[in-house]
């Protein structure tokens, strides 16, 4: 399957193609030890980008207007009952999506909805997977609501990852896995559900954002 190439990714990829044409031409004109190690480093993070900024095609088949699917692409590290304090002001379920290097890390609305909420925090750069990083490092928050549901979505830069893209803005209406945003370089998302939602994932379990059921809303009043 031949994959798109995401537009966050196309200075990256234009400026390594300069570089690495460079250093192929110069080890073409008269190899040498260095040469041929620069063009080994610039075929590397040329491979790693256009693996970094791949879009595969992503299309939901759930029908139902209440499902839950992933943000992001990546292993779920965190399910528990926490209280959330920026917007919600309750209690809540949270799932954790750990982004490696080598995910896609397009972001996507967990929900069909409208966004109501959304915040950029300048903050850390603690490792993604630190309890506190949800807290302190630089995050952006969103909102999605859905009847009486409200879902909320964390972006959250890792130690690696220092660069939030959001295309989001308040009043914007989303369908479920539509992309909302990009974190470039790992990280994390963390999705805060009603407390009654139906959860269909475990600790461990690798998702796709868009696609992997993450659970159903509980029914609207």
């Amino acid at each position: 399957m031949i994959y798109k190439l995401h537009k966050e990714g196309r200075p990256y990829i234009w400026i390594t193609l300069f570089f690495w044409l460079v250093s192929l031409i110069k080890v073409i004109d008269g190899p040498s030890i260095f040469r041929i190690l620069l063009f080994a480093l610039f075929s590397f993070f040329m491979v790693l980008f256009l693996i970094f900024f791949r879009n595969p095609p992503r299309i939901n088949q759930s029908k139902d207007s209440k499902v839950i699917l992933s943000p992001a692409d990546g292993k779920v590290v965190v399910i528990e009952k926490t209280m959330e304090n920026e917007f919600l002001k309750s209690e809540r379920i949270q799932i954790s999506v750990f982004m490696s290097p080598l995910n896609v890390h397009i972001n996507r609305s967990p929900i069909e909805g409208e966004m109501i909420y959304q915040q950029y925090h300048p903050g850390k750069y603690l490792v993604a997977w630190h309890p506190k990083s949800s807290e302190l490092n630089e995050r952006n928050t969103l909102v999605f609501k859905n009847g009486n549901n409200q879902v909320l979505v964390r972006q959250i830069a890792g130690k690696v990852a220092r660069k939030i893209v959001s295309y989001a803005s308040v009043g914007m209406k989303y369908k479920v896995g539509e992309e909302f945003g990009f974190i470039k370089f790992g990280s994390r998302v963390d999705l805060f559900l009603p407390v009654d939602a139906v959860i269909e994932v475990k600790i461990g379990d690798v998702v796709q954002g868009g696609v992997t059921e993450i659970g159903v809303l509980p029914p609207t009043p």
